[in-house]
């Protein structure tokens, strides 16, 4: 048994590893897993700093948690990236692959390696950790990814975005049925405006104020809001949810 970096008390029982979880709602829904009393592996593919501030956030309240760095779209990073977790913490029982690409323009002028770019994290970066979590997770594990509600909304300039986030919830229910038999559940969770420096940056006070009234319950989301709800997904109450996209919107159509 190797030894426990980062750890106070006894080994806790279940594992999760959170794909982007330096920052954002991935930090959040690291901390959050780890409040629930998971064992979190917080991969990054570049904020190695924030990545540490994550993890010293969690284990400063007794928590157990670990860095890890990876391409989500580099197969034998990701490959690494779990035998790491598995070397660390003996297995892997839930997967949040929340590590994701934005770039806004209308399609009549989006630079095409911006386009690549972002579907090779989110699509090609989805399904690369997804099939490692598909061959890994333990009995009674859950795979969660991320989409976004304006595959729902339809805001111009979104639409390479949207489109990546399309093919993410088009795997879901696939996935879910592929690993019949290995309780295992597969879900993906779409986020709404959400107050994240990736939603933040670059908008104007009136922009932003605009969609915070947009739901009917008139605020924008929090990063603990969508984590919530991917707690809910991976833990032991949200068992016979399966195959589902869950929009955490606050009513957002």
């Amino acid at each position: 048994m190797t030894t426990h970096h980062h750890t106070s008390g006894p080994a806790p029982e279940r594992v999760a590893l959170v794909t982007g979880g330096s920052r954002g709602i991935g930090r959040a829904v690291a901390r959050t897993l780890a409040q629930d009393g998971m064992a979190v592996v917080i991969n990054y593919a570049r904020d190695a700093t924030a990545a540490e501030e994550t993890v010293g956030a969690i284990t400063a309240t007794g928590g157990t948690a670990l860095p890890v760095r990876a391409d989500v779209a580099d197969e034998d990073e990701v490959a690494a990236l779990f035998d790491r977790t598995e070397q660390e913490y003996g297995g892997v029982d839930v997967v949040v692959n929340s590590a994701g690409r934005l770039a806004l323009s209308p399609v009549a002028d989006l630079d095409l390696a911006e386009f690549d770019a972002i579907h090779r994290t989110n699509v090609r970066g989805t399904f690369v950790v997804a099939r490692e979590a598909a061959r890994r997770l333990r009995a009674g594990g859950a795979f969660v990814g991320f989409s976004t509600s304006v595959v729902g909304t339809q805001f111009p300039s979104y639409g390479a975005y949207a489109a990546s986030k399309g093919a993410v919830e088009a795997m879901t229910l696939i996935l879910a049925r592929e690993l019949r038999g290995r309780d295992v559940t597969v879900n993906t969770v779409a986020p709404g405006p959400t107050a994240t420096d990736l939603f933040l940056d670059g908008k104007t006070t009136e922009q932003i104020d605009q969609l915070s009234k947009a739901p009917p319950l008139e605020r924008l989301g929090t990063p603990e809001d969508i984590a919530d709800a991917v707690a809910f997904l991976a833990g032991p109450r949200g068992r016979w949810i399966n195959g589902q996209i869950l929009r955490a919107n606050g009513g957002l159509v």
